[in-house]
C-alpha cells in the first residue's frame, strides 16, 4: 500500500489539492479548455516571434539565413545544454529558457524525425502558442502520445508533421521549408496536404495577380495536428482573406469532414467566401502508398472520387490541375462581388515564375 493510501481521506484531501494547483502550470484537461482555444494561433504575421529547435544543424541555419532575409522575425533557437550565439541570434539551453527570455510566439522543429516527438513534448510543456514540425518519419506510436497531450491542454496548437508548415506572405512570416519566390502577399487562403501541390497552387494564384493571404499545410501523416477544417475556420473569419483554395489527396476522411464543414458554411452565410478545392490521386490504384505515409486509401475509406463528388456537392468549385486555381479564383472573386486586394506585384521580379 502507498504512502498517500494508508492516509485517512481527510487527511489525503490538502495533499490532492496541492497536487491539483502544482498541475496547474502546465494546461492539463479540463471543461473549460479546449484544443479548439488554439486556433488563432494559426493567424501568423509580422508579429509573430519564431523561436527554432535544432537551430545550430544544417538545415535549420540554412532555413534561418533564407527566412530572416525574406523578413521573419526570428529571435534564437535551441541546442540543448547549450548558450551561445549562432547567425548573430542568441542560442538557448531549453525550450523553457527560450520561453522565458525570448517571449516567442512559434517554434519550428528542425530535429529528425526520430526526434521530433520529444522536441514538440518540450515545447507544449513550455506553452508556445505555436509548434510547426516538418520533419517525416516521425514513428506512429509517438505521433499518437503526441495527440494526446494535445488533447489535454488549450495553449499549444501543432502544424504537421511531416510538412513544409505554414507562411503569411502579408506578414513575411515564414515557419517551414517553402519556396519564396512563388508566393505575393494577397488575399487568398490555401490548405494542402501535398507540399508540391501546394507550391504548384500558390504560383497559380501569383502569377494571376491575386497573390496569398495565409498558407497552412496539413501535411502528409496519417495524424495531422491541424486538418482542413482548422484552417477552413480561420479563412473564415480571416478580413484578409476572399478566396479559399482546398488540396486534398488520396487517404484518410478529412476532405469529406471538410465538405460537411463548407456545405454548412454556405447554409448559413449571406455572402461566402469563394472556394475551389483538388483532389489528388484520382487514377491512383488502391492501397498504393502515393509518396508519403497518409497518400493512401485504406478499406472502407473514401477513394480519391468520392472526395471530389463530396466537395463539390458542398459548393466547392472542382479543378484537375492546380494551374487552373489562379484564373479560375479571379473569375469567383468577380462574380460574387469579392474585388479581392490589389498584389502589388512586379511581373519583371518573377520571371521565373511565367516561362
Amino acid at each position: 500500500m502507498s504512502r498517500l493510501a494508508s492516509l485517512s481521506a481527510s487527511a489525503r484531501r490538502p495533499l490532492v489539492r496541492t497536487s491539483v494547483r502544482q498541475s496547474q502550470g502546465f494546461s492539463t484537461s479540463s471543461k473549460t479548455w479546449s484544443y479548439a482555444d488554439t486556433l488563432p494561433n494559426l493567424k501568423i504575421g509580422a508579429h509573430t516571434r519564431v523561436l527554432f529547435q535544432g537551430f545550430t544543424g544544417r538545415q535549420a541555419t540554412a532555413n534561418v539565413k533564407e527566412s530572416l532575409e525574406w523578413g521573419t522575425k526570428i529571435v534564437g533557437g535551441v541546442k540543448p545544454g547549450v548558450e551561445g550565439e549562432h547567425l548573430g541570434l542568441p542560442v538557448f539551453p531549453s525550450v523553457k529558457a527560450a520561453q522565458e527570455r525570448a517571449k516567442p510566439d512559434a517554434s519550428a522543429i528542425y530535429v529528425p524525425g526520430n526526434q521530433t516527438a520529444k522536441a514538440i513534448e518540450e515545447a507544449i510543456e513550455a506553452e508556445i502558442p505555436l509548434v510547426v514540425a516538418v520533419a517525416e518519419h516521425v514513428p506512429i506510436h509517438d505521433i499518437l502520445r503526441i495527440h494526446s497531450m494535445l488533447k489535454t491542454q488549450s495553449k499549444t496548437r501543432l502544424v504537421g508533421a511531416n510538412c513544409p508548415g505554414i507562411i503569411s506572405a502579408i506578414g513575411k512570416c515564414r515557419i517551414g521549408f517553402q519556396p519564396l519566390p512563388c508566393f505575393a502577399p494577397g488575399n487568398i487562403g490555401i490548405v494542402a496536404k501535398s507540399g508540391t501541390l501546394s507550391y504548384e497552387t500558390v504560383a497559380s494564384t501569383t502569377r494571376a495577380g491575386l497573390g496569398q493571404s495565409l498558407c497552412i499545410s496539413m501535411g502528409g501523416d496519417v495524424l495531422a495536428g491541424t486538418n482542413f477544417v482548422d484552417a477552413l475556420k480561420i479563412f473564415e473569419d480571416d478580413p484578409d482573406t476572399d478566396g479559399i483554395i482546398l488540396v486534398g489527396e488520396i487517404g484518410g476522411t478529412a476532405e469529406i469532414d471538410a465538405a460537411e464543414w463548407i456545405k454548412d458554411y454556405n447554409q448559413r452565410t449571406a455572402n461566402p467566401k469563394p472556394i475551389m478545392g483538388l483532389v489528388g490521386g484520382l487514377h491512383a490504384p488502391p492501397g498504393r502508398i502515393m509518396g508519403h505515409a497518409g497518400a493512401w486509401t485504406a478499406i472502407g475509406e473514401p477513394g480519391a472520387k468520392a472526395k471530389y463528388e463530396a466537395l463539390e456537392r458542398a459548393g466547392v468549385v472542382m479543378v484537375n490541375h492546380p494551374e487552373k486555381f489562379g484564373e479560375g479564383m479571379k473569375s469567383l472573386l468577380g462574380t460574387r462581388g469579392r474585388v479581392g486586394t490589389t498584389v502589388g506585384l512586379r511581373l519583371a521580379n518573377h520571371d521565373s515564375l511565367l516561362t
